[in-house]
């Protein structure tokens, strides 16, 4: 299934991409494992915030643990450890050296919701793409959803692309394009906030969502 939908209502103000630096500082976020994982619950079970183990494993404890520091030293409080918040517990994580893309500064919105789009729906047709785009997009203007690209994008449990690494890859031209296409007004959904794959998915709730249309592999509903 391409897209999973998380019936929990978590609330997270990403902090923007716009603020990080040139190479892309890495983010974590649920899910994310690794010895940066550890590194910031190590700092925060110095601090009182954590009370886990330090297992490298980003999951409840770890999300709950930032929110609280985020809380404390008037952060955003969006449970992800951007680079505002990395900075606050005097942590800095390895960089990605890709490329730069085709003209696009990487720290953008256009940027992000492309890797979201590579890493969702290369492979679809290009109207598909742009679909997946407009779905992100319509969540940020639903007072359902997260009110910000990347708060919708690193939701816990939201996006295979985000679940899996495949948000960290280097977005293609199609890709750019249609996220460009996306922000500037293009929905082919018609303002649906769902899309799954009918041969993948398991989730019996995605089933009871409304398909309003079928691009290439995907359903889209609302």
């Amino acid at each position: 299934m391409t897209f999973y939908i998380n019936n929990t209502t978590i609330d997270t103000s990403s902090e923007k991409v716009a603020q990080m630096p040139q190479d892309l500082t890495r983010v974590l976020y649920w899910g994310t494992r690794g010895e940066d994982v550890k590194r910031v619950q190590w700092t925060l079970l110095k601090w009182g915030y954590y009370d886990g183990r330090v297992d490298g494993i980003y999951g409840a404890r770890t999300y709950r643990a930032v929110r609280r520091f985020q809380r404390k030293n008037g952060l955003a409080v969006d449970g992800v450890v951007g680079p505002n918040t990395a900075a606050a517990m005097g942590l800095s994580f390895g960089q990605r050296n890709t490329t730069a893309a085709r003209g696009v500064n990487r720290n953008d919105n256009v940027y992000l919701l492309a890797r979201a789009i590579y890493g969702e729906a290369r492979g679809e047709p290009y109207i598909g793409q742009v679909a997946v785009g407009a779905v992100i997009l319509n969540r940020v203007q639903n007072p359902k959803f997260p009110n910000s690209i990347a708060s919708v994008v690193y939701q816990p449990g939201a996006f295979t692309a985000v679940s899996d690494g495949q948000i960290n890859l280097s977005p293609d031209d199609t890709a750019l394009r249609a996220a460009r296409d996306a922000l500037n007004g293009w929905d082919p959904t018609y303002g649906c906030l769902y899309y799954w794959n009918p041969a993948k998915a398991r989730s019996p709730w995605i089933w009871t969502r409304k398909v309003v249309l079928k691009i290439g592999k995907h359903w889209f509903g609302i």
